[in-house]
């Protein structure tokens, strides 16, 4: 366990830095053991696994390292708050940084902790092609950092999502960038009938974010599921999408194959656009299972 560790600490030698304190340090069968992820956020390290057990030589491993260490179990089912593991405890929300952005963590939130690494070097990219002023819709925003992102380089950013604790949270990581929440959106509610809204009053965008749940269900009952529903999503956003805007589309559900989705988001318009996948970023060495693409229409 200490050589695995190590060898992987070392492959990510060039990523913590000034700008970027968060990263997966181990990423599962990519750095050579099955259901063991770990993820850096300002040198704490959340530990994930499938079963409750860490592997043979991982706690001692994790001791030795000193640092604040929380283990959280990956069960879609129970979706519990991670457990301190060992080190000094994390009682408290802390800021890490991605990019020279600051966004708030927190250990005690619930299943996720404030930020999807994942999505690191597509919000690197919204963000250099944020530089001219343009607006952006960020659907199923979660903490916003894709709204952050936008905003930091100087877009008019709408951020939605179905929790107010959620929104708020946005709101404080906009706050950390300097960034005014007064000058930005900020729209509780079911993505479909904002889009919807939208649509019905003319209001576009140029830019265009979609990471929505492999599965869910409104208040009404009614279930989106990625592999069936998709199409619709992007036929909805098409709609308020500018003439020669950007959409972001992305999953990370694992029963859609690369030519599945993309056929999926290519159905949604009702014209020719061009699509460029994006790949993982380099941190996450195992077989990839986010699916991005850039849409421009």
């Amino acid at each position: 366990m200490r050589q695995l560790l190590s060898e992987a600490i070392a492959r990510r030698a060039p990523l913590p830095d000034a700008a970027t304190d968060a990263f997966r340090v181990f990423d599962g069968i990519g750095d050579g053991l099955r259901d063991l992820e770990i993820d850096e956020f300002a040198g704490r390290w959340l530990v994930s696994t499938r079963d409750r057990r860490l592997p043979d030589g991982a706690l001692d491993a994790f001791r030795e390292s000193g640092r604040s260490i929380y283990h959280k179990r990956l069960d879609q089912q129970q979706k519990e708050s991670p457990e301190h593991l060992c080190g000094p405890e994390q009682d408290e929300p802390f800021v890490a940084r991605e990019n020279g952005l600051n966004y708030e963590i927190s250990f005690q939130s619930g299943y996720s902790q404030g930020i999807f690494l994942d999505q690191r070097d597509n919000r690197l990219r919204l963000r250099e092609e944020s530089t001219s002023g343009p607006t952006l819709l960020n659907t199923f925003a979660y903490t916003g950092a894709f709204s952050v992102s936008a905003a930091a380089a100087g877009a008019e950013t709408t951020t939605l999502d179905l929790s107010q604790p959620y929104l708020d949270w946005a709101k404080r990581n906009m706050l950390l960038n300097g960034i005014d929440p007064a000058t930005q959106h900020f729209c509780k509610g079911d993505t479909f009938h904002w889009l919807r809204r939208f649509a019905k009053q003319g209001r576009k965008f140029d830019s265009i974010v979609l990471d929505p749940p492999t599965f869910s269900r409104d208040k009404d009952g009614k279930v989106f599921r990625v592999e069936k529903d998709y199409t619709r999503l992007v036929a909805l956003a098409a709609a308020c999408l500018e003439k020669g805007g950007r959409l972001l589309a992305c999953t990370n559900c694992r029963q859609l194959t690369d030519r599945a989705f993309e056929s999926q988001v290519r159905a949604g318009f009702d014209r020719p656009v061009r699509i460029e996948s994006s790949p993982m970023p380099p941190d996450f060495t195992a077989p990839p299972y986010l699916k991005s693409l850039w849409v421009m229409g």
